[in-house]
């Protein structure tokens, strides 16, 4: 799942070796993952109105439920 994750925020930014996920999980396993990207990049993940970054959540809280685990994606500067 985070490769997915990887996949598609490198394919939004201009800078794509500056992609840094982090993935943590917790007691409850859900899975946390922390995107960071250039700041330069970050509106292009975010998106107009946040519409990309829901997009994004929705795709990857698609696949865990198919996985039947609970995952969270988190866009830090």
């Amino acid at each position: 799942m985070k490769e997915l994750l990887e996949t598609i925020i490198k394919n939004l930014v201009d800078n794509p070796d500056e992609v840094v996920i982090s993935e943590t999980t917790n007691a409850k396993s859900i899975i946390s993952y922390e995107v960071r990207v250039a700041k330069n990049d970050m509106g292009k993940v975010i998106g107009k109105q946040g519409k990309m970054a829901k997009a994004i959540r929705s795709v990857i809280k698609a696949v865990s439920a198919h996985d039947h685990q609970k995952v969270t994606v988190e866009f830090l500067d």
